[in-house]
């Protein structure tokens, strides 16, 4: 099955640059927020106001019916956990916060796990290793290269350390869409997938486990949590494949 992808010219990416610089300042934010006491309502209302602001909307908000502006998981909760007035961040916690912003009709997505207080050398090793794991793939972001290669990178780096990445979920190009082709697994060959050229625009995401890779989904329809309850992080980038070489467009 061929994947249409859609090749952004220089306007568009000229848009992206700012949909990705409103995106990353807001996550910026959010990340700042996260301390023992707050709600995850709170945080979600700091990335609103903030993508407002900047003459920006929330990518998230209202997308398939999401309720928020923001995606907040904590734990073992791997992605698009619902902001809550209820949910307190406690100490100890890690809190994956993944963000967009739609600026003139282009969006910029970007994920990172922040720690909120005190938190285990086990849950900062997880997210040290998650992060390292999207620069591994990135690196790979180059004209000639396939989709496959960044997948293999986050994956040999991921179980190199004994940690699992989610199947389930993959990462996307990003555009006009929020979701647009290709799909990027954190999973693959090297030299598999469709290849990669200048004018592609790839949200990079790895969702690495603790322990093993699968998953379900909660009964708020939404709310992704690791089936052995381990915990799990989660680091996105929005890259640019420009005739220059690549471009990180959530970059702060």
């Amino acid at each position: 099955m061929h994947q249409f992808i859609n090749l952004k010219t220089s306007r568009e990416l000229t848009l992206m640059r700012e949909a990705g610089r409103i995106s990353a300042q807001a996550l910026k934010l959010a990340g700042a927020a996260v301390k023992p006491g707050i709600s995850t309502f709170e945080i979600d209302k700091i990335v609103h106001d903030y993508i407002i602001s900047q003459g920006a909307k929330p990518s998230f908000k209202g997308y398939d019916g999401f309720p928020a502006s923001s995606c907040i998981s904590i734990n073992d909760e791997v992605i698009h956990g619902i902001p809550s007035r209820k949910r307190i961040i406690k100490n100890g916690d890690i809190v994956s916060i993944d963000l967009g912003a739609c600026y003139n009709g282009y969006h910029g997505d970007n994920a990172a796990t922040f720690a909120a207080g005190e938190i285990s050398p086990e849950a900062r090793r997880l997210m040290d290793v998650t992060e390292k794991a999207l620069f591994e793939g990135i690196s790979k972001v180059s004209s000639g290269g396939r989709i496959g290669d960044i997948s293999a990178a986050i994956e040999g780096y991921t179980t190199a350390h004994g940690y699992s990445v989610v199947r389930k979920f993959v990462g996307h190009g990003v555009g006009a869409g929020l979701h647009e082709s290709p799909e990027i697994p954190n999973f693959g060959k090297p030299g598999r997938g469709a290849r990669l050229g200048a004018g592609m625009t790839l949200a990079i995401e790895p969702m690495v486990n603790a322990g093993g890779a699968d998953v379900y989904i909660m009964n708020d329809g939404w709310t992704v949590k690791t089936a052995d309850g381990s915990l799990s992080a989660h680091f996105e980038h929005t890259v640019a494949l420009t005739d220059s070489g690549r471009v990180i467009l959530t970059k702060t």
